[in-house]
């Protein structure tokens, strides 16, 4: 018992030289055996972190073709190597065995949901596109004047998306015929 009291960090911190805490005295023999997940890495990717429109630049170090550590970019001129709490969290986005990896979808009229694979609810949705487009679009008002686009499309991008995504939203719902799209990035 007296040698377990002994190896306490705080008794080392108060009774040694290290009294901020920051060297020997925080040190363990487990923590003495561990090494940086950065430090095992193959190789490092920048990428731009995901959460919000800012752009802050991530260093995403891979082993063995696996994510292992993501952090801020010292190189961006953004975020100057530093990220807020959703964006240092961003490999958990990736690699968290509790994302989501299938669709969850409730039949019209259903009290249950059914699990479908990401192509099958792709192909749902395609198909439902194409239907709304051909059964809502307008060649002309009823003052027949040419319009030539569909009412029954509408689209709201979130504040997450950067310009690049917002760019080609438009573009996407413009050659659908949607005259309604729109985005909160003011808030």
């Amino acid at each position: 018992m007296a040698k377990t009291f002994l190896n306490w960090p705080v008794l080392r911190q108060l009774t040694g030289s290290d009294v901020l805490g920051r060297g020997a005295a925080a040190k363990s023999a487990r923590s003495e055996e561990l090494t940086a997940r950065t430090s095992t890495a193959d190789r490092v990717a920048r990428s731009v972190c995901p959460y919000c429109a800012v752009g802050c630049g991530q260093r995403i170090y891979v082993k063995d073709e696996q994510i292992v550590q993501i952090e801020g970019d010292p190189d961006s001129p953004i975020s100057r190597g530093r990220l807020c709490p959703k964006g240092s969290a961003s490999k958990n986005l990736l690699t968290s065995p509790m994302r989501q990896t299938t669709v969850r979808y409730r039949r019209p009229y259903g009290t249950e949901w059914e699990e479908l694979d990401l192509d099958t609810a792709m192909e749902m949705i395609a198909d439902r596109v194409v239907s709304t487009r051909r059964e809502t679009w307008q060649d002309e008002d009823e003052d027949g004047h040419r319009v030539r686009r569909t009412m029954g499309i509408a689209s709201l991008g979130g504040a997450t998306l950067d310009n690049e995504e917002n760019y080609l939203i438009k573009k996407l719902f413009t050659a659908l015929g949607a005259i309604q799209i729109e985005n909160q990035a003011r808030i």
